[in-house]
């Protein structure tokens, strides 16, 4: 039975495959902080429009029935929307820059896995050809002797059958004496 393979950089793989996991998880979070910023940013768009929607109205509408008072605080509204608006995407910009920094630091943990693994299976191969060459000196050696016992098997045949005709021979000559 052959010997199993052995990779004595085993631990070295799985370290990088829980690094990659754990570079895979970052990425994830940062994701879902950017769709989260993106949402609030969407949100607070639509909140802007319809309250600059609604100021209009009220400025441009025949009957203008808002009070100076109301008009200052509609427009104080949206202008705190759209400065949460850009605070939104001023903090989407950075969150935008960590995602390809934690993406970057992905593709240098798959890129470190990867190595290994086909360093692994670089050496496996090896280890199997191996495998491989040895079975089959195993396997001449075993036909050699077995080639040799036959042969011998033959040889002692035959120097029997030599000599026993050899026998005859002699004891045929005997009687013709």
């Amino acid at each position: 039975m052959p010997a199993r393979f052995h990779f004595s950089l085993e631990p070295v793989l799985e370290l990088r495959r829980i690094r990659e996991r754990e570079a895979m998880v970052r990425v994830a979070e940062v994701e879902r902080e950017r769709l989260a910023l993106e949402g609030r940013i969407r949100t607070l768009t639509s909140d802007a429009d319809r309250a600059r929607t609604e100021l209009r109205d009220c400025l441009s509408g025949p009957s203008r029935q808002m009070s100076l008072r109301g008009v200052g605080l509609q427009a104080n509204t949206m202008f705190s929307l759209h400065g949460q608006t850009h605070a939104g995407a001023l903090a989407l910009a950075g969150v935008l820059r960590r995602l390809e920094m934690a993406r970057a630091a992905l593709l240098k943990a798959s890129t470190d896995r990867k190595a290994v693994e086909r360093l692994r299976e670089r050496r496996f191969d090896e280890w199997r050809h191996a495998n491989a060459r040895a079975q089959s000196r195993a396997d001449d050696e075993i036909a050699s002797v077995a080639s040799a016992r036959t042969l011998a098997v033959e040889a002692n045949a035959a120097s029997a059958k030599h000599e026993s005709e050899s026998l005859e021979i002699a004891a045929a000559e005997r009687n013709w004496q």
